[in-house]
């Protein structure tokens, strides 16, 4: 299997080449991609890109993670301000 390193809020992560960033994010150990406008923990909940629940930015852009796969030194950041759709 062929492992890539990317980062996640700056702290390297390994992952399999092919893996979606939501994969990769429940992988690290903490699946949460953004805060509601309540402040609670969201994470990916459909896997198809409906709901938007995991909306985070990667690489400066905000991405849908479920939608996005992960690239060698791609930049993943939880958005805790991304409160609207995209």
């Amino acid at each position: 299997m062929k492992i890539i390193t990317l980062f996640i809020d700056g702290l390297p992560c390994q992952v399999p080449v092919g893996i979606s960033v939501a994969a990769a994010l429940a992988m690290s150990g903490n699946p949460v991609t953004r805060r509601s406008v309540h402040d609670s923990p969201r994470a990916p909940f459909c896997g198809m890109g409906v709901c938007q629940e995991c909306r985070v930015t990667v690489n400066g852009l905000r991405v849908l993670a479920c939608q996005t796969e992960c690239q060698p030194e791609m930049k993943i950041e939880r958005s805790c301000h991304a409160h609207t759709a995209l």
